[in-house]
């Protein structure tokens, strides 16, 4: 037996309701996530004046800062690590 119009109104209003939530859930978990990458942990390095050298005409030709181009390196290193586990 079919809804009358009321009660299936009343069905999607709950389910519209629904939506909302799950939505401004989606947006609170996103903006937690931004927040915790944008709270980048901070660290001293040492290099050789060598190796500095060579990362920083490196980052030049990739057209990224010094410390940009450590940072991509050593995402990319996790990256094939963890394809290789």
């Amino acid at each position: 037996m079919q809804n009358n119009p009321e009660e299936r109104e009343l069905q999607l209003q709950k389910r519209l309701e629904r939506v909302h939530a799950m939505e401004q859930e989606l947006r609170q978990k996103e903006r937690a996530l931004k927040a915790r990458e944008r709270a980048k942990k901070q660290i001293l390095l040492r290099l050789s004046p060598s190796l500095w050298d060579e990362i920083a005409a490196w980052a030049e030709e990739d057209f990224r800062s010094i410390n940009s181009q450590i940072e991509y390196l050593l995402t990319e290193c996790v990256r094939q690590h963890r394809k290789k586990q």
